[in-house]
């Protein structure tokens, strides 16, 4: 059983709005509309203090409560915040900033953030790392090909095999250097290890002379909405430097999930 009891909460944070996100998330974990008793057991406190926060929630119509059983449970209108957070890029550029300057500066090479756009990849935002040479498509707003690049590898292990049948229908599978993948079979098997990995590589793929790695960014449902990659020369980019600098782009784009209101889920607990 959660008990927010057992968090180590810094001196600073209001306890209220703390136990109020507690019941907001108890209630979102659970399968079925609960009682009053069950809410303040689970969440570690007593009942008249769950009550005035049901109570506000209710008001603002974040929660309902159901007339002939007296239980509560979620409205879609916490839904509709994270519809409306979810449909900026804004929100995910300023988010992720503080992490692409700290990624490029590990790596001494450019950090990128990217997004998917009808079917291809855009660049969103840039940093360019101490060299101050940026590849020729990581620059704000170029498009490039999903199939090719590190992010465009990463959004494709979410896609259903209708989706690649149209994206492949559409985009083809297009060559720009002699590593690039140009045949479905083979496309197939580097999905299987960029998703059993949990990052990718573009290995010249779409620049001679170029590579890049790239990790995943996640939204609050878990699927992958960009990627953060860092793009360098290859012989700057070897095995070892990546291998040296790779936990740190993990992370990052990790701790930019997080706050994007991804997270594992736990089992849902039972009455």
């Amino acid at each position: 059983m959660r008990d927010i009891r057992d968090k180590k909460t810094p001196a600073r944070v209001n306890l209220s709005s703390d136990k109020l996100l507690s019941i907001l998330e108890i209630m979102a974990e659970q399968p079925e509309p609960l009682r009053l008793y069950d809410i303040a057991r689970l969440c570690g406190m007593n009942a008249s203090t769950v009550l005035r926060f049901l109570s506000a929630l209710e008001m603002r119509n974040y929660v309902a409560q159901d007339m002939d059983t007296g239980r509560y449970f979620l409205t879609f209108k916490i839904c509709a915040l994270a519809q409306s957070m979810s449909a900026s890029h804004a929100g995910i550029r300023s988010v992720a900033m503080p992490f692409l300057r700290s990624v490029s500066h590990v790596f001494s090479e450019s950090c990128n953030l990217a997004i998917e756009n009808d079917l291809s990849i855009m660049y969103v935002e840039v940093v360019s790392g101490p060299q101050k040479t940026l590849m020729s498509m990581q620059r704000i707003g170029n498009i490039a090909p999903m199939h090719c690049t590190g992010v465009g590898k990463l959004i494709l292990t979410d896609y259903s095999t209708a989706e690649l049948d149209r994206l492949l229908a559409v985009k083809k599978l297009t060559g720009y250097t002699q590593n690039t993948i140009t045949a479905r079979p083979v496309l197939l098997r580097e999905l299987s290890k960029v998703k059993a990995a949990g990052y990718a590589f573009d290995n010249e793929e779409c620049e001679v002379g170029a590579r890049c790695v790239a990790a995943p960014i996640r939204d609050y449902t878990g699927r992958i909405i960009a990627g953060l990659s860092v793009s360098g020369p290859t012989a700057r980019m070897t095995d070892r430097h990546i291998r040296e600098c790779l936990p740190c782009l993990l992370d990052s784009a990790g701790q930019i999930s997080l706050r994007l209101g991804w997270e594992e889920k736990a089992p849902n607990f039972t009455i």
